[in-house]
């Protein structure tokens, strides 16, 4: 007997063999097979679809779920469309603090705003609290006069982190922006995160991802640098599991700063941990480690100035610094997921990723590039020799893709985070949003945004780069699974694979574009247990 049977159903099994089925059959948490290979088989629970649309569950290859969570109870800057708006906000929230309460806040842009929040606005609007916002990028933030006295930045005592930029106006004197690495001014007052409150986080995320037909994503960075929120965040995530808080699968990408030289010339985590340990709900990813910074505050390291005023942007740290910390996790059997943006980023990762191979074969270990953001042509041949996987956010061209238009001039926006040359150039292409640095990352949303690439404005960014919404769909969950290895166990609708599931009011791949986006998740499925949408079905398992 089955544990579940969904009948009535327009699968999309993203299958050559078989691209469509009606009926999907489900035991002990994985798919036994579709239409007559289940045929005449009981279950223990039956839905009848009624002819909605299933798929394989979505991945986000790339986002930051515990970060993501802790910005649900922060301050939403993203709604701001004027600096009176930010104040206000800031100013309302303060009223209802302590005196030494601190106001957080993230998601400020400050393209719409037209330019970045004053400190001394923020000291009146905070009335002299701590006030603390987070740029929608995430590589910048604004701090006011308290914290940063605290942080030792107005008496000219704070070290400076290599790679961070604290911006001083005509005078000399702070600004309150803190760019790329200086951020770690602010965090070394306010982390680590209590783990509880960590796990509150990751189950708000959690709650929201779920409903958006989300059944796997990468924690891109935990543990350390200025992403990590706590040396025990990978705990906060067992914890979660524990108290039955984390219904989706989870890989985990520790910062290259949790690594250390274990033995020889290898570098990885106590007890020899490395990519690829855990089980199928919570592993060990990549090693996450920033060779750059961004475009949109033009900290990306690029091979020609920025326009509108000089500057090549900043690598995250010494080129000899970044390429012995990628070799020696090569050598310790890490898979990489280097944080590279700029081609002059992308250049060094490519380098360092053919130095790695040269010295230390090791076919198919498919280290990545996120974001890859400013791909030269070139640049193409040699990711697909290396088998390298781009990891791209589509969704930050609707966001911020005037932003970075503007910021790289109309010469290089061919280059500007391209879909159908990694395609063509037989690279496959996972989806991902980099929440939060997204204020709207759910699935299908990207998936418009891969097909239609257009801006706020209403731009089109390089027609060229377009897929179709079949492909689309292939990034969200095949080529997701392939990131991660994991292609022959999800991201399809075949027997063996993981009962990963969404449960759709529409089919993606043939609506008009405009409406992907607004296409309703009936229902979550992950091994076989109804995540979300539950109630809609009177036997769906729970």
């Amino acid at each position: 007997m089955l544990d579940l049977l969904l009948r009535d159903v327009r699968a999309l099994t993203l299958t050559g063999d078989r691209p469509r089925a009606h009926t999907v059959g489900v035991l002990n948490g994985r798919i036994v097979g579709v239409d007559e290979e289940v045929e005449g088989l009981t279950a223990r629970h039956v839905v009848d679809g009624d002819g909605a649309v299933l798929t394989p569950g979505f991945a986000d290859a790339h986002n930051h779920m515990v970060w993501y969570g802790l910005s649900l109870a922060e301050l939403d800057l993203s709604v701001c469309r004027t600096p009176e708006e930010l104040y206000d906000s800031v100013a309302a929230r303060a009223a209802n603090l302590p005196s030494d309460g601190w106001v957080i806040g993230s998601g400020y842009d400050d393209f719409v705003l037209g330019g970045h929040p004053d400190r001394a606005a923020l000291d009146r609007a905070g009335g002299g609290r701590p006030v603390w916002l987070k740029h929608r990028s995430a590589h910048m933030c604004v701090a006011s006069s308290a914290i940063l006295a605290q942080a030792g930045v107005l008496d000219g005592s704070a070290k400076v982190p290599e790679g961070g930029v604290v911006e001083l106006d005509d005078d000399g004197a702070p600004t309150g922006l803190l760019a790329e690495q200086a951020q770690q001014l602010v965090d070394a007052l306010v982390k680590p995160y209590p783990v509880e409150e960590l796990v509150e986080a990751i189950d708000r995320a959690a709650r929201v991802y779920v409903a958006e037909g989300l059944t796997h994503v990468t924690e891109a960075g935990i543990g350390g640098g200025w992403i990590g929120h706590s040396p025990a965040e990978a705990a906060a995530y067992q914890l979660a599991r524990q108290r039955g808080l984390l219904p989706l699968r989870v890989e985990l990408m520790p910062a290259s700063e949790v690594l250390h030289p274990l033995h020889g010339d290898a570098f990885g985590l106590d007890l020899g941990l490395r990519t690829g340990f855990g089980d199928d709900f919570l592993r060990i990813g990549p090693m996450k480690i920033f060779t750059d910074g961004a475009l949109s505050s033009r900290t990306a390291a690029v091979t020609e100035p920025f326009c509108g005023h000089g500057g090549l942007g900043v690598l995250g740290d010494d080129p000899d610094v970044l390429r012995e910390r990628m070799l020696a996790a090569h050598r310790g059997g890490w898979r990489i997921a280097a944080h590279a943006i700029g081609d002059r980023a992308i250049d060094l990762t490519l380098d360092t990723f053919e130095e790695a191979q040269r010295v230390l074969p090791r076919p198919g270990v498919r280290h990545r590039i996120e974001h890859a953001a400013m791909v030269r042509p070139e640049q193409l041949a040699r990711m697909a020799a290396l088998d390298v996987v781009p990891v791209p956010q589509a969704r930050f061209l609707y966001e911020i893709g005037d932003t970075m238009a503007e910021a790289i001039g109309e010469d290089r926006v061919p280059w500007l985070y391209r879909h159908k040359s990694f395609v063509d150039a037989g690279l496959r292409v996972p989806g991902s949003s980099d929440r939060p640095c997204v204020s709207a990352g759910a699935p299908l949303l990207g998936i418009r945004s891969m097909v239609e690439r257009t801006t706020k404005a209403g731009a089109v960014l390089s027609t060229h780069e377009r897929v179709d919404a079949e492909e689309a769909l292939r990034a969200y969950t095949l080529h997701s699974a392939y990131a991660a290895g994991q292609e022959h166990e999800r991201g399809h609708l075949s027997a063996g694979a993981f009962a990963d599931l969404v449960l759709l009011d529409d089919d993606p791949t043939t609506v008009p574009s405009e409406r992907i986006g607004d296409i309703g998740v009936l229902a979550t499925f992950v091994a076989g247990r109804a995540v979300h949408g539950a109630e809609k079905f009177g036997d769906a398992p729970s």
